[in-house]
């Protein structure tokens, strides 16, 4: 059971439920972002190709994306809190079991597999609760959540690179699932919506006379209490196609430089110590980019959707200028560039997303959304790790994941030339409808 968002808090217990978010983003996402910390060693270990090891992440992505649906469908039947603590229990295992390490396809199993359902249930309906517990102060309230796996990504870059020097990879996967067990606790704080509208429910119904079955019927069917089910028709709207597809172009890209920024540093030479640095880098102005651009974005100066565009724009540009890197100083200064983008960009996506479609459908559109993104989250980090392989050099990924984020930006202005024209003609079809009122008609309604 959900209530409907006619009337959200905007604050109050919805501001803790946003700081549980903001834990769940760190004990899952920036694990994922930090992973690329144990490419080299895994690759190592089991004497892979770089496209053979990339396929960890690859299927972790993926389902990250395809149990979308399945959380958005499970919190509509039981509650988010629920289904938070499920993937707690899920990505704990994930890497758990991920400790034995008998041969890559177990590592495809348990660091691939069980981490990405655990992610997933436990970021959908994160985010998902965050949006029913705001509406004027949304976009800030989504930038703060999701700036969560940035804070931790700075600590975790260093603190997992420490784990890896004393514990060995395994070791380190072991104590990581041990932390996500903490994802738990932030799910047991994430109080329904409903629990109030159960209350006001009940008062309503004190207010109707014992005997009145009929307004005791009336006011059941108008109650805030409604059994949401999963909408699969959000894949006829035009308006929701151009946007997944633009979220299949940029999923490509996003989980790449994560991958090979690790690689490509020790390709030129820098220190293990020094490269640790440079994730915490990409989570400091990843971090600022978020708060920024949320903060930004609540003032309603400029169109969610116009922002989104201009931060793919300007992302998709740093990645292609980070390969000119040759050295510590420049391939910070570029990683920096690109960190404060994505983390724009990331900060307001969701919140385009809930433009779109609009609160009542946001549920299962965030569910189809995430399922039909995981094709490109699932193609783009081995077909960046083929074409490294082909290329011989890290920095074809790179070029690789901006050309394709340039591309995403064009079914942006698309999608909001479709909104445009559809308002435009709404807009003509309200005042024809006005034009042709009769004159009797007004006067019988004043009237009355």
């Amino acid at each position: 059971m959900q209530a409907k968002d006619s009337n959200p808090p905007d604050g109050g217990y919805g501001w803790v439920v946003v700081v549980s978010a903001f834990m769940v983003m760190g004990f899952t996402v920036a694990v994922l972002k930090t992973f690329g910390l144990f490419f080299v060693e895994i690759q190592q270990h089991f004497e892979e190709l770089a496209s053979s090891t990339s396929w960890i992440t690859s299927v972790t992505v993926a389902i990250f994306h395809l149990g979308a649906p399945v959380a958005s469908s499970l919190c509509a039947q039981y509650t988010h809190r629920t289904v938070v603590i499920t993937g707690g229990l899920l990505a704990f295992s994930g890497m758990a079991l991920g400790f034995f390490g008998f041969n890559m396809v177990w590592m495809y199993a348990t660091t691939g597999f069980l981490q990405g359902l655990g992610i997933s249930f436990s970021w959908t309906p994160a985010i998902s609760i965050v949006s029913h517990y705001f509406s004027k102060k949304r976009a800030l309230a989504n930038a703060i959540a999701s700036a969560g796996e940035c804070a931790f990504a700075f600590m975790f870059g260093p603190f997992f690179q420490w784990l890896i020097s004393q514990y060995g990879w395994k070791g380190a996967l072991l104590i990581i699932g041990g932390i996500q067990l903490n994802v738990c606790v932030c799910g047991g704080l994430m109080r329904p919506l409903a629990s109030s509208c159960l209350l006001k429910a009940r008062h309503c119904e004190t207010e109707i006379p014992p005997g009145n079955s009929a307004s005791r019927r009336d006011k059941e069917d108008k109650s805030p209490i409604t059994h949401k089910t999963f909408n699969w028709m959000l894949v006829r709207r035009p308006e929701f196609v151009l946007y997944a597809i633009f979220g299949i172009l940029a999923a490509m890209s996003f989980f790449v430089p994560p991958l090979f920024l690790v690689p490509l540093s020790y390709s030129l030479g820098i220190d293990e110590s020094w490269t640790s640095t440079l994730l915490s880098i990409l989570a400091i102005v990843d971090f600022g980019g978020r708060l920024l651009c949320g903060w930004y974005a609540n003032l309603h100066v400029t169109k969610t959707i116009h922002l989104l565009a201009m931060t793919i724009t300007l992302m998709s540009t740093s990645l292609m200028l980070l390969p000119l890197a040759n050295n510590y100083v420049s391939l910070a200064i570029f990683t920096g560039f690109y960190g404060f983008f994505f983390g724009t960009t990331v900060s307001i996506h969701i919140t385009v997303l809930a433009d779109v479609v609009g609160m009542p459908e946001f549920d299962s559109a965030l569910g189809l959304f995430m399922l039909i993104r995981s094709t490109g989250g699932f193609v783009g980090p081995p077909l960046a790790g083929l074409i490294v392989d082909v290329a011989g050099n890290y920095r074809a990924g790179f070029y690789m994941a901006g050309a394709t984020l340039a591309l995403s930006t064009g079914f942006l202005i698309f999608l909001d030339r479709l909104q445009q024209r559809k308002k435009r003609a709404s807009k003509i079809r309200t005042k024809q409808e006005k034009s042709t009122l009769p004159y009797p008609s007004l006067h019988i309604l004043k009237h009355q």
